[in-house]
């Protein structure tokens, strides 16, 4: 699940279409994901996201829309979890996480299928955060999240055993103002694309 429906505030223009080397956010996360076989991407977007619709006509997606998003994040992952009800887990990440590499999140696939009913989460600190795979046994308390730390509180608040933390240093830099944005392309035009 790709969340793609917030405000982008602080950097002043939609987040998921910031281009950086020619590519928006949301087609690379998009890639990202089904170079990893997943059996389906959720994108979610505001109701009116007909540009980032069609920045997608060639990809393999569904769709969800955020029409509460002014609730905050939780709203987006509410709807997210509508259209993915009936999968046994959920991969949710944020759209501006602009240096993400894919081997990470193999590697947080692999850590969730040898324990399927924990939530298994990028290390923040002492706690989790996005990109996180949720089990469905967790959907119903995470329906009733709300704001924009919601879905962070939950799983944070989980026992030890239920959750697996798991390092994702490629996870560091999130695309939330212009300062990011440049920080993000200078990087990416430093690395080799083939090692993205």
């Amino acid at each position: 699940m790709v969340l793609a429906a917030g405000f982008s505030t602080r950097l002043g223009r939609p987040k998921a279409l910031s281009k950086i080397r020619g590519v928006t956010l949301l087609s690379r996360t998009v890639r990202l994901l089904a170079a990893l076989s997943a059996r389906r991407v959720i994108v979610v977007l505001p109701p009116a996201g007909a540009r980032a619709r069609a920045e997608l006509s060639r990809h393999r997606v569904d769709f969800a829309f955020s029409r509460q998003r002014r609730r905050g994040l939780s709203a987006s992952v509410k709807s997210g979890l509508f259209r993915a009800q009936y999968s046994a887990a959920v991969l949710i990440l944020p759209v501006d996480l602009a240096w993400l590499e894919r081997r990470e999140i193999a590697r947080l696939l692999a850590r969730w299928r040898s324990s399927r009913r924990s939530v298994v989460a990028r290390r923040l600190g002492t706690g989790a955060a996005a990109p996180l795979i949720l089990p469905r046994r967790l959907y119903p308390a995470a329906r009733r999240i709300g704001g924009d730390r919601g879905l962070r509180n939950l799983v944070n608040s989980l026992p030890g055993d239920q959750l697996k933390l798991v390092e994702v240093p490629s996870a560091a830099l999130d695309v939330d103002t212009p300062q990011d944005l440049r920080r993000a392309r200078r990087r990416l035009r430093a690395l080799d694309p083939g090692s993205r």
